[in-house]
Order: C-alpha cells, then structure tokens, then sequence
C-alpha cells in the first residue's frame, strides 16, 4: 500500500564518486521500513532520518517519486535581459517548476549586460540569464574579474543579423540572386563587402551593432564579416573597442535598443536575439541577412550563471534551481506526435508581458514557433531556431567554452598565445557538468527525464563539426589547430 507521505532528501551533498541512483538505491529500503513505523503520517512532508551517515530522507514512494533538496536558500533573485531566451527562467517561474523544488524566484529584468554582471558579482542578484562567453571572460579577468560558473546552458541558436532597408537594396545590387522576394539562404557578407570598401574609402565606415564585446553576437558578427574577406576590428591593450585594422565599425547597443538605434541611422546593421530582429521586419526599417543557424548550426547561446561563492554556499540550490530550468527547457521543447511544438505560443505570451521581454505577441510568437520572418515576403520554418532541450543542449560542454576562448584569443581580447590544455583547464572551471548530472539523475529518479535525455559517460567535448558559414571544421580538442585556419585574426 502506497503512503501519503511526500518524498525529500535532505542535507544532499555536493558531487561525490557515488551517483546519486546508487545512494537512492542503498537508502529505500531502510526508508520503506521506517515508514511503517511510522505513525501521524499525512499529507504534509515528515521528516525520517535513518540511522546512517548518508543524506536524510523523508517519505512516499508514488509512481513518481518526488525528490525534494533541503536547499540553503529558498529566497531567490535572478536577473534576465529582455530576450525571447530569457524563456527558460521565465518559464520556470511560471509553470511552477521552480516552486516545486521549493524555491521562490523573482525575476527582475537588468537595463544591459554589464550592469546584470555586476550585480550577480555583487550579490545583488542569485544567478542570472548570461551570454556564454560571460562567465568565462570574468573567470579569465578579461573586463571585470570573478569567478563565474554555469552549469545549464538555456538554449542553442536564437539569434540574426539584420541591416538596414538602404544597405539591403545595396547588397541586391551587388548580388542579383538576392533581388528577390525569395532570396537563396545561407547569405554570407560578400554582397556587402563593395558596400564596405566604398564607405570605409569615403571616410564614413559602415557601422554595426552587438551587444557586449564577450557576447555570442559579438564573435558571430565578425565571424559573418570575416568569413567574406570583411575585417571587423581587433582588441588591443590599448584599443579595447575592438577597432584596430576595422573595416566595420562594432559597437554595443542594448538588445532593446537596436531596431530604434538602426532606425536613426546611428548604426547600418547589427547582430542580436529576438524578437528584435523580427521587430525590425515588423516596423518595415530593416531585413535580416541571416541567422546564427546559418553562421553556426546549433551554437550555444545563453547559460545560466551564478558565482563560484554562491554555488559552495548553496550547493543543493544550485541543483535544485538546475532541476526546475531542465524542466523548463523540456516543456518549451515539448512537441506532438507531428514534430509540431505545442507549447510555444503559450510560451510567447507569457514572454510578451511587460515584466518579461514586453514586445508584440504576435511579433515574438514568429520566431518562437518555428518560423522567422526574413521580409514581409519570406517567412520561413524554421524548427530549429531556438532549441532549449533537445540536442542535449542544456548541457554544460566544455568543447562550447573552448571555442569562446577561441574567438576572445582570435580577436584580441586574450593578448598573448595560449597553450592547448590551457583552453581546456579555463572550460573546466567555469562549465560545471557534475551539478548538471546531480540534477538531471534526481529528475531520472523522479520518473520526469529518460536517460536518453541525458549524454551520460561523455568527455565534455563535442563531436567535431563543419557546420560553419565557411566550413571551417571545429575540434574542441585542438583549439590551437582551430586557430590557424582563419585568415583573419590571431592564428596561435
């Protein structure tokens, strides 16, 4: 006969060489034994602790096993910047996920990436929705220094490069197959290489927008303009704007800020998250040239990242927190029996609220559901656009943080060479896979993650992969071999 009473394990230690399923495994059956002793049990969680110096554990074993951490801290503030991949955060909050590990999460909106930084730096905030190459540059000392560590990423892809109505009808001058309502895609920046020279010749450079120097964007964009020949800047210890040898200007806008920043001709085109490349489409002042898809299929964008300190002050929140964001990441990802993704649109709503990313519904839903819109004439499926579970893509890979510290070396932002284990032994203390594998095995036990979900006995590195605008392959394992196959750019 099933009890009534809830089941939790309190007092959960931090990784050990024992998997949590054997520790589960070992501790049931004095548990069940206990529980028939047990007398008052109710609805309400009791507290069982066995004569053993393993984890605490109190309850019932349903169908599906509820396991409840005894988290350090169940007060939570976590910070997120107005971006449809916030989502995971968002929607961990209010589909209950985080509750049900239960924890109380506010979820405050930050006015730009530096500031979000800071305040996770400062204690202001938790953990916070981060660019991936956030957490790393701060563990290297690279803008501000501390030491940052993620064990979920929040989502793959996600992102677009868009430039304005006048500089469109100039690359479809230049390139006649994009003349048309239906362009060929993948477009590289060859189209825009004319337009390039003839503005950098003319003593007005061509002028683009990304969001902070460490972001995805960032590396993205000069990737796309480098990949055709167009040199985007490099960092020195004196020129920190990335500007050096630059035949496009970068500059960092705020992600809300571009299609009205692009608008006032402050800047010709930029790289960003949605919805604001679709709000671009939307206000009729700009066209999206590609996608990160494109640029590099299946790339990682955002993590979720919190402070060494915070993570030894609270290991079981951190597990607990990691437990409601998979869930999240699952839900957003849920699909039918068709492959078509069910709860999207419900997803878009809630995102549209002004407390969260505050766009259109209809303009976040585009992108969100599967399709993105390059014009008002070409709207494309596009199922893939934004991934947040399958692909284990809420795993933290360390081969996803060497080639971040790939592109800050590539361009400057690491002012001298690096041997190869170097790269490996900064990934391997900022990405924290042992905390997502706490996690994701309580949610195995649990009966809400298969295995299958889950890259169990991998090495932390990637498969090499092609899958870049240029072809240029990717080995996790040999960044510095990476490093000199691109003509532009640090080589060693």
């Amino acid at each position: 006969m099933k009890s009534s009473c809830a089941c939790q394990i309190s007092n959960f230690m931090r990784p050990s060489t024992l998997s949590i399923r054997f520790i589960l495994g070992k501790l049931a059956f004095s548990v069940a034994l206990l529980t028939l002793f047990t007398t008052g049990c109710t609805d309400s969680p009791t507290s069982l602790t066995p004569n053993s110096t393993e984890p605490d554990v109190v309850g019932v074993f349903e169908e599906n096993t509820k396991i409840l951490l005894d988290v350090e801290k169940n007060q939570l503030k976590f910070g997120f910047i107005k971006l449809t991949d916030c989502a995971p955060l968002v929607i961990a909050k209010e589909k209950g996920f985080f509750k049900e590990e239960g924890l109380t999460v506010e979820l405050e909106a930050q006015p730009n990436w530096k500031t979000l930084l800071d305040r996770v730096i400062s204690g202001e905030l938790d953990g916070a929705h981060m660019l991936s190459g956030q957490p790393i540059a701060a563990t290297i000392g690279f803008g501000t220094k501390a030491h940052i560590i993620t064990a979920f990423t929040m989502d793959l892809n996600g992102n677009g490069i868009t430039v304005s109505n006048g500089i469109w009808e100039q690359m479809q001058a230049n390139d006649a197959a994009l003349d048309s309502p239906t362009p060929p895609h993948p477009i590289t920046a060859d189209a825009l290489k004319p337009i390039v020279e003839e503005k950098k010749a003319s003593g007005d450079p061509l002028r683009m927008g990304m969001v902070f120097p460490v972001s995805t964007h960032n590396y993205e964009i000069r990737y796309w303009l480098a990949a055709s020949g167009i040199h985007p800047g490099m960092y020195t210890e004196s020129d920190t704007v990335g500007e050096t040898d630059a035949d496009v200007l970068l500059s960092v806008t705020p992600p809300p800020q571009m299609p009205s920043t692009l608008e006032a001709g402050t800047i010709q085109g930029y790289c960003v998250g949605e919805p604001w490349n679709q709000q671009a489409v939307a206000k009729k002042i700009g066209v999206p040239v590609t996608t990160n898809y494109d640029i590099w299929k299946n790339n990682p964008e955002k993590v979720f990242g919190v402070t060494e300190e915070w993570s030894d002050a609270n290991p079981q929140t951190h597990v607990a927190v990691v437990k409601a964001l998979i869930q999240a990441g699952k839900w957003l990802d849920a699909t039918d029996e068709e492959g078509n993704l069910v709860n999207r649109e419900e997803a878009s709503e809630i995102l549209s609220q002004p407390n969260y990313v505050g766009a259109d519904f209809e303009v976040i839903k585009n992108s969100m559901t599967g399709f993105f819109y390059f014009q008002e004439s070409d709207k494309r499926p596009m199922p893939d656009f934004n991934v947040f579970f399958k692909y284990y893509c809420t795993y933290p890979w360390y081969s996803d943080g060497v080639w971040f510290l790939t592109q800050m070396r590539r361009w400057g932002q690491i002012t001298e060479p690096k041997p190869a284990e170097w790269y490996a032994e900064v990934a391997q203390e900022v990405y924290q896979p042992e905390i997502y594998l706490q996690a994701a095995e309580l949610l195995i036990e649990e009966g809400k993650l298969a295995e299958e979900d889950v890259p169990f006995g991998t090495d932390g590195y990637k498969e090499p992969t092609t899958d870049f605008i240029d072809g240029v392959e990717y080995d996790g394992k040999k960044p510095l071999e990476y490093l000199t196959k691109h003509k532009i750019g640090h080589q060693e």
